[in-house]
């Protein structure tokens, strides 16, 4: 009995695991076909990849939501993804007014607000306080131990967290009510100097996030410490930032040397235009956690000893590169393809193949390679992070 799909009108072609030098064969068994359109180059892998690499990639769609009145949040961690152990991310969204309570962490904080803004604010080991407001591609970055509060404003928002240890689960982190719902009223009242009766209303748990109204401006808000404010802002306008720019796309680096606080995690904003790719790179320092706001992409990584695995991405998906390993990101759609690449790193660090070869004797490329002047005189001394040729577009072989 054939229980393939059926055709109708202008449904996609259903795809087959049949690569074009005729490998392969046709599935008529249970399918997910939708999956097996999102993910076509690990339906039909390259040729050229072989030997086994763990699951590289992981779609936010595929985890669990946290509903609240004050908005929703759902994460990504080991738990989902074993490779990625240095970083776990948290999307979140609030509603006007919506706050995520205060609280703090034990690993470090790192966001990229998505849409919509928020009002963010902390204090410091020395009791010096910082309140702002941040918009569509605002970082803002909280250090270990560090107390903070994000609130939506008029129009809400949607944000990325990423935290430095891939163990992380928002869902367990230090909360101003869980500790008050698990403590003494009568210490309560001893450390504050108030009668008992002052807490009969406090939650019996962990709020976590909360409805509330859209806060007036910073200044009707401001509280002047008399230790001042944070000497290094919690905020960073990426942005507004000059991007480095090559005939591909564009890319902004943001790390400890142009946003100091961020001692602990690096990142790069990268846009890839049609047709274009990440240059075939590695980065030496630490595994990349990777964020996919727009467009779709494929990624080829190459661990060595004969292994290399594709994988197809779309916003919202997050892979992850583990350290060292070569890889490639192409667009391969016909929209811009932006994603973020982060590190647990206090600075951005990566190795052009391209560069390297340029910038190594001739004789020897030539020799290891078996390649000639069309190659040789065509390699680049300076870094182009993406790259494009014209009339060049990705296909599937």
């Amino acid at each position: 009995m054939n229980n393939a799909p059926k055709q109708h009108g202008t449904t996609p072609p259903i795809p087959q695991p049949i690569r074009s030098d005729g490998a392969g064969g046709v599935d008529l068994g249970p399918r997910d076909v939708i999956r097996d359109l999102e993910n076509p180059d690990m339906l039909v892998p390259p040729v050229t990849d072989a030997g086994l690499l763990p699951n590289l990639k992981f779609s936010f769609s595929d985890t669990s939501m946290t509903l609240n009145h004050g908005g929703w949040s759902r994460e990504i961690t080991v738990r989902e993804m074993p490779i990625a152990t240095t970083l776990a991310g948290v999307n979140m969204s609030l509603k006007p007014g919506g706050v995520r309570e205060l609280h703090w962490h034990q690993q470090a904080e790192w966001s990229y607000m998505l849409l919509g803004s928020a009002r963010i604010t902390s204090v410091d080991q020395d009791g010096r306080n910082f309140i702002a407001d941040v918009g569509p591609g605002d970082l803002w970055y909280f250090p270990p131990g560090i107390p903070h509060s994000i609130q939506g404003l008029e129009e809400g928002c949607e944000f990325l967290l990423v935290f430095d240890d891939g163990n992380f689960s928002d869902l367990n982190t230090l909360s101003i009510s869980d500790w008050f719902a698990h403590t003494p009223k009568e210490v309560l009242s001893a450390n504050f100097g108030v009668p008992q009766s002052a807490f009969q209303s406090i939650p019996s748990g962990q709020v976590y996030i909360y409805q509330d109204e859209v806060p007036g401006s910073i200044k009707s808000q401001e509280i002047d410490s008399p230790y001042g404010t944070v000497p290094q802002s919690f905020k960073y306008q990426l942005l507004a930032q000059k991007p480095i720019k090559t005939p591909g796309g564009s890319v902004r680096i943001v790390d400890s040397s142009n946003f100091p606080i961020s001692k602990t995690i690096a990142a790069a904003l990268v846009e890839v235009k049609p047709g274009a790719m990440r240059e075939l790179h590695w980065h030496p320092n630490n595994d990349e956690w990777q964020y996919y706001l727009t467009g779709q992409g494929r990624m080829t990584v190459f661990a060595g000893n004969g292994t290399a695995r594709t994988f197809d991405y779309r916003a919202g998906d997050v892979g992850y590169i583990p350290f060292a390993l070569g890889h490639y990101i192409q667009n391969t759609g016909n929209q811009t393809l932006w994603f973020l690449e982060m590190f647990k790193s206090d600075r951005f660090v990566d190795m052009s193949l391209n560069q390297w070869m340029a910038l190594t004797p001739r004789e020897l490329v030539q020799s290891n390679l078996h390649v000639g002047p069309e190659l040789l005189d065509a390699l680049r001394k300076e870094k182009w992070s993406v790259v494009s040729y014209p009339g060049f577009f990705f296909q599937r072989k």
